[in-house]
């Protein structure tokens, strides 16, 4: 996977679940992309998550130590930005969520 070793690829891979997860539980529709990074001759991933449902009203709450979900642990989008190198969120109530990440190897 773009050079990454087995370590890199099940970090990836475990994000990747874990927006698709969040997208099936709390959007019911949506879509995750992969793209293949080259930049300074270092490979990587970027992963894309969007999309159009409820959005959430309080970021700041949901990647909080405090935060608990009502579905499950509350943990994880806050594992998906400790996994991958660089993590973005946009999320705007009732329009959807869209997420970068992206995974140096």
């Amino acid at each position: 996977m773009a050079g990454c070793g087995k370590i890199n690829q099940c970090l990836i891979a475990t994000a990747v679940s874990e927006l698709a997860r969040n997208i099936f539980v709390y959007a019911l529709k949506g879509e995750v992309r992969l793209m293949i990074l080259e930049k300074n001759g270092q490979s990587g991933i970027e992963v894309i998550a969007e999309d159009k449902g409820p959005g959430i009203r309080d970021i700041a709450g949901v990647m909080g130590d405090d935060y608990i979900s009502a579905q499950g642990l509350g943990m994880g989008l806050k594992r998906v930005k400790r996994l991958m190198d660089e993590f973005i969120i946009d999320s705007k109530p009732g329009r959807g969520t869209n997420i970068t990440a992206k995974k140096w190897c």
